[in-house]
């Protein structure tokens, strides 16, 4: 039995079954694992996962009826190696032929030979008639995008590329590409562990778009500067790192040991505070506040392929009462006339400008065309406003929105 499609399978059903995120259910398959199996694993279910719309699609023609659900996981696993993975059509057959044996399914082995016997003649054909950016998205998700929709669901059909963050005054890892605002950009599928600038402390994973809050906020040395909601910590070692004075608060357990582990890693030092944002208060009011707060995370997409699977519109008013909640709890952190950054990896509107207005003793502070000159792209009216179709040359960034506010 190939390893990489039994993986894959256990990937795709801790997703679509249990609704796990993709990137927990990697971390449970098991620690014995050969590594190539699993990054081979993981890229095949987030195809699927990715182009689950097309890869139905260019099935349905060929199903009498619809099949049981873990037989339509081996179909389009199938289906994703030999349309979008390259994957020779004996092998792509075979392997799900045994795939659908291993798990009992042996009854529908012959139309699992027969449909992708019949993709393998015909699916390229049929790819290329369909509107696969419309089909991989959902209805939901589309209509909020408005006429953008297109765009960044066409995006979202490419996995990202490898972006970095690096400290001041440190080396440039072999092969990358400085963006227009600082971050160091490598090909889709580099292992940052193999990177000289990873041992040595220089360089931690962050895309682009997620460096920029940190980038706005501007934290000065000395200056006394929360991070909330803090964890991994990328934006907590770009503060660290230009010398603010940082607090950095994790609400989750689970979640501190790695961002300790990056920055004893990187050298850089801030005070960890376990607790919930609501409801921690310091000793001291801070002079600026990072708050990247729990959002619907649709700016992370092509990243997260796992996304549009597991998120519904429902679950936006819960989101978007949180942020009211740590928006507020920061003003009562900060000082008279210090900043807050609000930011959220989100596309959707009502997670971004619709947590714009001035409250809580805060007033928005827009930023200025100046402020955003590497991106201009991204100014919106007073605000950062970043979408997966942009810098299509560069190899596009995640969806990310950011706001400023000063403390009456």
């Amino acid at each position: 039995m190939d390893p990489t499609r039994l993986f894959a399978l256990q990937l795709l059903r801790a997703v679509l079954d249990q609704h796990r995120p993709l990137d927990e259910a990697l971390d449970r398959l098991p620690a014995s694992a050969d590594l190539r199996d699993r990054a081979a694993a993981h890229r095949l279910a987030a195809t699927v996962l990715r182009r689950a719309g097309t890869l139905d699609a260019v099935l349905e023609p060929h199903l009498k009826r619809a099949p049981p659900d873990a037989v339509r996981w081996i179909l389009r696993i199938g289906a994703a190696g030999l349309l979008f993975l390259e994957t020779p059509a004996h092998a792509a057959v075979g392997t799900a032929v045994d795939l659908a044996r291993s798990q009992k399914l042996a009854p529908f082995a012959g139309l699992v030979n027969a449909v992708l016997r019949r993709v393998a003649e015909g699916g390229a054909g049929v790819l290329a008639e369909l509107d696969s950016p419309r089909l991989d998205t959902p209805g939901w998700l589309w209509a909020s995008w408005g006429n953008r929709a297109r765009a960044i669901a066409t995006a979202h059909q490419i996995a990202a590329p490898l972006d970095l963050s690096v400290k001041p005054g440190a080396a440039v890892p072999e092969g990358g590409v400085v963006l227009p605002t600082g971050s160091v950009r490598l090909p889709a599928g580099t292992r940052v562990a193999d990177l000289a600038g990873f041992a040595a402390g220089e360089i931690w994973v962050q895309d682009a778009a997620a460096a920029l809050p940190a980038r706005l906020l501007a934290a000065q040395p000395g200056e006394r500067v929360a991070d909330l909601c803090a964890a991994p910590g990328g934006k907590t070692a770009q503060l660290a790192a230009a010398g603010a004075r940082v607090t950095a608060v994790e609400s989750a357990e689970r979640r501190l040991p790695r961002l300790r582990e990056n920055l004893d890693r990187l050298g850089l030092e801030a005070e960890i505070v376990q607790a919930d944002a609501t409801e921690w208060r310091p000793a001291e009011l801070f002079d600026a506040i990072l708050l990247d707060a729990p959002c619907s995370a649709t700016g992370t997409i092509r990243r997260h392929p796992d996304l549009p699977h597991l998120k519904r519109p429902q679950d936006i008013p819960a989101l978007t009462a949180g942020q009211d909640r740590l928006i507020e709890a920061a003003s009562a952190m900060l000082r008279p006339g210090g900043r807050l950054i609000y930011a959220v990896c989100s596309l959707q509107s009502e997670e971004g400008p619709g947590r714009v207005s001035p409250r809580f003793g805060l007033q928005p502070e827009p930023f200025t065309p100046d402020e955003l000159s590497a991106i201009p792209q991204a100014y919106a009216g007073g605000w950062l406003k970043t979408d997966p179709s942009m810098w299509p040359d560069h190899g596009g960034l995640d969806g990310f929105f950011c706001a400023r506010f000063k403390k009456i």
